[in-house]
């Protein structure tokens, strides 16, 4: 009678790393990991994925972009007969866009002029109150975002005050911003 040959050495297999949600620090592997058996040759390690911006690695924040009918009616106020051509939209879809980046432009597409903003407001319906490059959001150390007027046609207000064009103002959870004739970006962090 042949003895048994000899079987090769078990390793589990791989199991998938828990997911963390969003701005929730990874949870533990499980099963935990072995302990690594020294009689076999270890895997190659596997690079990291590169970190994101600083405001990735605290948490996450979202614009909410939507038709604000108070604002168009104060611009409207203050415009006189200039604004009588600009109607408030029928209906306008809340667009909800997840700040990343370097930064997040906050305007309208123009192919000529090569702008392809982050946050794109051409529409429909378009305000027509809103420039090619309206506001800039820029993240700050610690995970914060803080908006930047670049030199806007018709201005930007935080929370129903003029920004000074130039300056970075930081932005708190729950601040809406409003650009254009009626456009309002409510930013959140999550």
């Amino acid at each position: 009678m042949a003895a048994p040959e000899p079987s090769a050495p078990q390793t589990p297999a791989p199991q998938p790393a828990a997911q963390p949600s969003m701005g929730q620090p990874p949870q533990a592997e499980w099963p935990a990991p072995l302990p690594p058996d020294p009689s076999v040759a270890s895997a190659p390690s596997w690079p990291s994925a590169p970190s994101g911006p600083p405001s990735a690695a605290v948490g996450s924040w979202t614009a909410l972009v939507w038709a604000d009918r108070g604002y168009y009616d104060s611009v409207r106020a203050i415009s006189g007969p200039d604004a009588d051509h600009i109607d408030f939209p029928v209906y306008c879809a809340e667009r909800q866009f997840r700040l990343s980046g370097a930064e997040m432009r906050i305007g309208r597409h123009s192919a000529s002029r090569g702008l392809n903003p982050e946050i794109d407001l051409t529409g429909p319906p378009t305000d027509p109150g809103v420039s090619r490059l309206h506001a800039v959001l820029i993240p700050l150390p610690g995970g914060d975002w803080a908006v930047l007027d670049p030199g806007s046609a018709n201005g930007t207000q935080l929370n129903g005050a003029d920004i000074p064009v130039g300056e970075k103002v930081p932005l708190r959870d729950g601040d809406r911003i409003n650009v254009g004739a009626w456009t309002a970006i409510t930013v959140r962090r999550a």
